[in-house]
C-alpha cells in the first residue's frame, strides 16, 4: 500500500519516472519475499511428507 501511496503522490507531482521506478522496485522487493516464503512452504511440506 504504502507503494501505491509513494506512485499516486509522485505521479500527481509530475515525477511520473520516479513513479514507476518506484513501482518497480517495490515488485522486485515483494517478488523476492514472496520467493523466500514459497522456499519456507515447500521445506516443511517435504518434512511433512518425507520427500
Amino acid at each position: 500500500m504504502i507503494i501505491t501511496v509513494l506512485c499516486q503522490i509522485m505521479s500527481k507531482a509530475g515525477r511520473d519516472e520516479q513513479s514507476t521506478l518506484v513501482s518497480l522496485v517495490g515488485m522486485v522487493v515483494i517478488l523476492i519475499l514472496l520467493a523466500d516464503k514459497l522456499g519456507e512452504l515447500v521445506s516443511t511440506l517435504r518434512g511433512i511428507f518425507g520427500l
